[in-house]
């Protein structure tokens, strides 16, 4: 009867506590399996109630058929309940429905086609809000809460929801995959790694995401300073665009009242230059753009909690693509439009022959090849270390009177250490060359104990005999001649001196695009010794020389240089 009344009273209310009171009134006859109003309401011995329909099917879908519980709070009943009508109940949601004020379901979020749904909703399902890995059912908010309340799941692992809970099942044993196998690289079960993956390499499936955690930490690293360096590269094109643009300018105005063709041309070539330069901008941005959709990517991998899904998708993800560095931007030099500007004063009648000939001499200043800013050449050994590179002797090319140790280290005597001809064996001089072609940004170091030794970088289709195939005597190789008393440097037999302390270790660093090969000393100190700047026109291969018994070189190994 009270129940009557304050439903009577409903429609008199203002309008929000009026439905502030059918909220209230619906919380209480609400379902907590279906979460909609009791229909054919029971009361079972706990004192909660159900739809009948509900909770006859919650019961019959228990594992454990000889006892049922509650699904609130968890009490248990043996023999299964006799279920009657609670006429009471009934009678209160028939008397809400007929006041007509009944408001539309409480704010429960109703799973969508693109939603993880309630797996332990019946009827209409609701959003999951968590994923459990060992009951491999998702559930929403309500149907949670046992999770957090009753001791029986407190070791239960709680993730965020997916619609891929089933691929934690092994499909073979119907087991949940625990366990990782490194040697084929996939999630198995407890009884895999005892039958078909017996004696494999495993471990954990969470163990193994922590290890893969962190070499995704690095792997996102990379990515985070390709995206820097591509930012600048995009910085400097677009200096260079500013800089054509300008020459360009400048050389119009001084040449338009002389030769309208110069105009013409000149307008041309900046057409181009500007173009070439756009393209290549365009092209680093969707790099950038790439890179960041591979950030996030990594991102959201690195927050996923299911271990299955991790390691399903890590193979996938984390293999960043090793692409070369970011190409060198040669900045725009204005020399091109000087020398019209001179042509044109000097001679009207010669400036035709002079963008047709000597223009065509000069290079694009920018080209898809070479698109990286010339940066500073390292200044400690640490700034060095960051380029050094493994590389090794070959001993096809060594001369009969060296012996090749461990494939990098080269020992000199006057007999013979191999009788065996081969096209690339030096013949005349007794040096080697390694197998390694360089370009880019490169840097090793060689050390002795016995000085009279040759440092050497050398194009690979070097002579491989008579005079012109020694090193430092053509135009195909450069050459440090390290002495007891000093250093000395050939190219194209042309001899520099240099004085300098003497150190048992040189470093070489190379950077090919911007034609710079430079030798130093190294001690406590980096001790420039020699610096070459010139074009390289094909890959560089390092190379060691030795003319007297008993001496010997060695191309120190990472383990070395660090030391």
């Amino acid at each position: 009867m009270v129940w009557r009344v304050v439903v009577g009273l409903l429609p008199s209310l203002g309008g929000k506590m009026a439905q502030q009171a059918i909220q209230l009134d619906k919380e209480k006859l609400c379902c907590s399996i279906c979460l909609d109003l009791l229909k054919d309401p029971v009361t079972i011995p706990c004192g909660h109630s159900y739809c009948i329909k509900c909770i006859k099917s919650y019961w019959d879908e228990e594992v454990r058929k000889e006892i049922h519980s509650c699904p609130q709070c968890r009490q248990t009943f043996r023999p299964r309940p006799v279920l009657v009508k609670n006429t009471m109940l009934a009678d209160l949601v028939e008397e809400l429905k007929k006041t007509g004020l009944q408001a539309a379901p409480a704010d429960h979020c109703f799973a969508g086609p693109e939603d993880v749904s309630c797996d332990f909703c019946t009827g209409r399902k609701l959003k999951a809000v968590r994923s459990c890995l060992q009951c491999l059912v998702s559930y929403c908010e309500q149907h949670l809460q046992p999770h957090f309340e009753s001791p029986a799941f407190a070791k239960h692992k709680l993730v965020d929801t997916s619609k891929k809970l089933w691929e934690n099942i092994c499909t073979r044993h119907n087991e949940v995959m625990k366990i990782f196998c490194r040697t084929d690289q996939q999630c198995i079960c407890y009884l895999c790694s005892v039958d078909e993956h017996k004696g494999h390499d495993t471990i954990s499936a969470a163990a193994e995401m922590t290890e893969k955690q962190k070499e995704l930490g690095v792997t996102r690293q990379k990515v985070q300073l390709r995206i820097q360096q591509r930012e600048k590269d995009v910085l400097v094109l677009q200096q260079e665009v500013e800089t054509i643009n300008s020459s360009a300018d400048k050389a119009v105005r001084d040449s338009q009242k002389i030769f309208t063709a110069v105009k013409q041309q000149i307008r041309s070539r900046q057409k181009t230059e500007v173009s070439q330069a756009k393209k290549l901008q365009e092209k680093l941005q969707q790099q950038i753009a790439e890179l960041r959709r591979k950030d996030a990517e990594l991102e959201l991998l690195s927050h996923t909690e299911d271990h299955t899904q991790f390691l399903h998708n890590y193979t996938l993800l984390s293999r960043v693509s090793e692409a070369a560095d970011s190409p060198r931007i040669n900045i725009c030099s204005p020399r091109y439009t000087e020398d019209v500007t001179v042509a044109v004063s000097e001679a009207r009648d010669k400036l035709q022959d002079i963008l047709s000939e000597k223009w065509a001499k000069i290079p694009l200043t920018v080209t898809e090849a070479d698109v990286s800013p010339p940066s500073a050449e390292p200044k400690t050994r640490v700034e060095f270390l960051k380029y050094s590179c493994q590389i090794q002797l070959d001993p096809h090319t060594a001369h009969d009177c060296i012996f090749i140790e461990l494939e990098r280290k080269a020992k000199f005597a006057l007999f013979e250490y191999v009788d065996s001809a081969h096209p690339d064996r030096f013949t005349t001089w007794s040096q080697v060359l390694c197998r390694e072609s360089l370009t880019g940004r490169c840097y090793w170091e060689v050390k002795w104990e016995v000085p009279e030794v040759f440092v050497a970088v050398a194009y690979k289709n070097i002579s491989r005999e008579g005079r012109e195939s020694a090193f430092g005597y053509n135009d195909k190789s450069w050459v440090l001649q390290c002495l007891c008393d000093g250093y000395e440097f050939r190219h194209n037999n042309i001899r520099t001196s240099i004085s300098a302390p003497h150190s048992s270790r040189v470093g070489v660093y190379l950077d090919h695009g911007a034609g710079t090969l430079s030798f130093y000393s190294v001690s406590e100190t980096m001790t420039l010794l020699h610096r070459v700047q010139t074009t390289f026109t094909q890959p560089l291969c390092p190379g060691l020389g030795m003319y007297f018994s008993g001496t010997s070189a060695e191309i120190c190994t990472a383990l070395d240089i660090d030391d």
